[in-house]
């Protein structure tokens, strides 16, 4: 508890001082790493994407990859529909999660990718091709309307579509490490209420540090 205690003190404090990406890593990767990482991941949405590393990721890379993952967020925010946030993966680092509402994707109850939907991820591919040193999770998220028996598999097809369309696109299969449907297990809002069900029909997409990137950034040569 005396280590949760102080990690918590210091997500609050690079909270109250505004840090960016760079100063964090730096943070993050000082010392304490892994369980840090594992803690600030959780209060940041992490859902256990990350690089196998085995070891904590030094400072100095952590600064590296917290520059790449700055520019990697700005070019997913640049995409039409795509609700962007900064989390931490598994290993404390910065990772770039992408969220896409269900209602764009597909019609109810459907996991064939409407016009709309191909126009986005077309877009979010080409950011996928650029930055083809992150490694790719793609899960998808239904509300708690019906059962799982219905629920469960309609997450996992509409995870597939996604991931389909992207490897279309030119995104290379082996830069998407995991594709998952989760079904309503992980509502990020009411499930009581319709604005709530919304939000929980979804499908996210978190771009993180590949260990080739951390690679490179313990060497000094991630750009």
């Amino acid at each position: 508890m005396k280590i949760k205690a102080i990690s918590l003190a210091l997500c609050f404090g690079m909270l109250v001082a505004g840090c960016n990406n760079t100063q964090k890593g730096a943070a993050i990767g000082a010392g304490g790493g892994a369980v840090l990482g594992a803690i600030v991941g959780k209060l940041a949405g992490n859902t256990a994407v990350g690089a196998a590393v085995g070891t904590a990721v030094g400072a100095g890379a952590g600064v590296l990859i917290g520059k790449k993952m700055d520019k990697v967020k700005a070019q997913a925010e640049a995409v039409k529909n795509a609700q962007v946030q900064e989390v931490q993966d598994a290993n404390g680092l910065d990772a770039v999660k992408v969220t896409f509402d269900s209602g764009i994707l597909f019609a109810t109850n459907k996991y064939d990718l409407s016009t709309t939907a191909k126009n986005s991820l077309a877009e979010f591919a080409r950011v996928l091709n650029t930055n083809n040193d992150c490694d790719v999770a793609i899960i998808g998220h239904t509300d708690s309307t019906g059962s799982d028996a219905i629920n469960q598999p309609l997450s996992v097809n509409r995870a597939n579509s996604v991931e389909a369309y992207l490897k279309s696109c030119g995104v290379r299969a082996t830069q998407i490490k995991s594709v998952e449907g989760q079904g309503s297990t992980n509502p990020v809002a009411d499930n009581s209420t319709e604005a709530g069900r919304k939000q929980n029909r979804r499908v996210e997409i978190y771009m993180y540090a590949s260990k080739e990137m951390i690679q490179k950034a313990e060497q000094g040569t991630l750009q």
